[in-house]
C-alpha cells in the first residue's frame, strides 16, 4: 500500500513539472508590406495587342470566265497602280467585240438610210406627193433606227468591257499576297486571285474594353473627341522595339460588340520605308494621363476567377477582403482602383496572395 501511494504522488509531481516545461502556442502574427491608399495623378502608358494591315488592301477578283494564260507578278512581288497581274484568254472577247463593232455599223448603216427616207418623205409631204401618214411612218423608223445604233454602241462598250476584263490589274500601290491559281485553269468569274495590300499606310486594329471607353470618354469627350485630341500611339513589335512613326485613331466602331464587350478602335500609321506588313502582329501603345486615381501595385491584386480582390487592414490588424474594380495602367506595375476602396485605407501591397481572411497582420 505504501509503495502505491509512492508511485501516485511521483506521477503528480510529473504531471507538474511537465505542465511547466511544455508551452501552449501563442497566436502567430504575419508581416506584410502595406499601403495607405490616397488619390493622385499620374501619366502610364495603355497597352493593346494589335494586328495589321494595309489600308488599301484589296482583293484581287476575276470579273469574267476563262482560261488563265499568264501570271504576270510573284508572291510578295511591290506592285504600282496599274501593273498588270492577270492575263486571261481574251480570244472570245475579242470576236464579241468585232461582232458588236461589225453590228454598230450595220445599225448606223440603217439609221442613215432611214434618215435620207424621212427627209425626202418630208419634201413629198410638203408638195402634197404622199400623205402625212407615211411622213410620220418614216420618222418612226428613223426614230427606230436611231435607237438600235444607241444600242449598238452600247453593245461595242460592253464588248470593250469584257476585253479589258481579260487583263487584271492592280487597282492600288501595294504588295501582291498568295496567288491562287494557276496558269492553265479555268477562272470563274467572281474568283478571288489574289490580296494586293496597300503599304503607304498601315492600319493596327485593337479592342478598347467598355471600361477603358468609358474611362476614355470621360477624360477626352466623345468618341470624335477622342479621335481629335488623343496623344499620338506607337506601335511595338513582338520583340519589344518600337515602330519610328506615330499612328493617329482614325476610327472607332461606335458599337460594343454583344459578345466580346468591347469596341473596335483603328489607328493609321506612315509606313514611307515599307516596315509594316499587312498580318503583323504587335500592340500600340497610348500615354494616358491618369487624374485623381487610386493607384496599387499589382502585387497587391489577387484574381480569383472573375472576381478581383484586394485585402484590408482594419485597426484590429485583422486582413478582410473586399472585391474591387481595377484598370491596369500597362506598366505591367500598377492599377487604378475603380471602386471598391476608398481613400484612407490600408491594404496589403506584396504577399496579398498568401494572405487569408482575418489573418492578424503587422504592419
Amino acid at each position: 500500500m505504501k509503495s502505491h501511494l509512492f508511485y501516485k504522488i511521483l506521477f503528480v509531481c510529473c504531471v507538474f513539472f511537465l505542465s511547466g516545461c511544455i508551452k501552449m502556442p501563442e497566436e502567430q502574427h504575419t508581416s506584410y508590406e502595406t499601403i495607405t491608399l490616397t488619390r493622385q495623378n499620374v501619366t502610364a502608358p495603355l497597352t493593346w495587342s494589335a494586328s495589321v494591315r494595309g489600308k488599301g488592301d484589296v482583293s484581287i477578283v476575276s470579273r469574267r470566265t476563262g482560261s488563265l494564260n499568264a501570271i504576270k507578278v510573284k508572291d510578295g512581288q511591290r506592285v504600282k497602280a496599274g501593273t498588270v497581274l492577270f492575263v486571261l484568254d481574251s480570244r472570245n472577247a475579242d470576236n464579241s467585240l468585232e461582232h458588236a463593232q461589225a453590228d454598230l455599223q450595220t445599225a448606223i448603216a440603217n439609221r442613215d438610210n432611214a434618215r435620207l427616207e424621212a427627209e425626202s418623205n418630208k419634201e413629198l409631204a410638203e408638195q402634197g406627193i404622199i400623205s402625212d401618214y407615211l411622213l410620220r411612218k418614216s420618222l418612226n423608223v428613223l426614230q427606230s433606227a436611231e435607237a438600235q445604233v444607241a444600242q449598238a454602241h452600247a453593245a461595242v462598250r460592253d464588248a470593250e468591257l469584257q476585253k479589258d476584263f481579260c487583263t487584271i490589274k492592280s487597282p492600288v500601290d501595294g504588295l501582291v499576297g498568295n496567288i491562287i491559281p494557276h496558269v492553265g485553269d479555268v477562272i470563274a468569274e467572281g474568283m478571288m486571285l489574289t490580296r494586293v495590300a496597300g503599304v503607304s499606310e498601315m492600319e493596327a486594329s485593337f479592342s478598347l474594353t467598355e471600361s477603358q471607353v468609358h474611362a476614355l470618354v470621360s477624360e477626352l469627350g466623345s468618341l470624335d473627341e477622342i479621335m481629335k485630341i488623343a496623344p499620338p500611339l506607337t506601335f511595338r513589335f513582338k520583340d519589344g522595339s518600337e515602330y519610328s512613326e506615330k499612328g493617329r485613331i482614325t476610327s472607332l466602331s461606335g458599337m460594343v460588340d454583344q459578345q466580346t464587350g468591347s469596341v473596335t478602335c483603328y489607328v493609321t500609321f506612315p509606313n514611307p520605308k515599307g516596315e509594316l506588313f499587312s498580318g503583323m502582329q504587335g500592340s500600340v501603345v497610348m500615354p494616358i494621363e491618369w487624374k485623381d486615381v487610386m493607384l496599387v501595385p499589382l502585387s497587391s491584386i489577387v484574381r480569383i476567377q472573375d472576381k478581383v480582390l484586394v485585402y484590408k487592414v482594419g485597426a484590429d490588424s485583422l486582413a478582410t477582403s473586399a472585391i474591387v474594380e481595377i484598370e491596369e495602367l500597362g506598366d505591367g506595375e500598377r492599377a487604378a482602383i475603380i471602386s471598391g476602396a476608398n481613400v484612407g485605407e490600408t491594404i496589403i501591397a506584396k504577399g496579398a496572395a498568401n494572405v487569408h481572411e482575418n489573418d492578424r497582420v503587422i504592419w
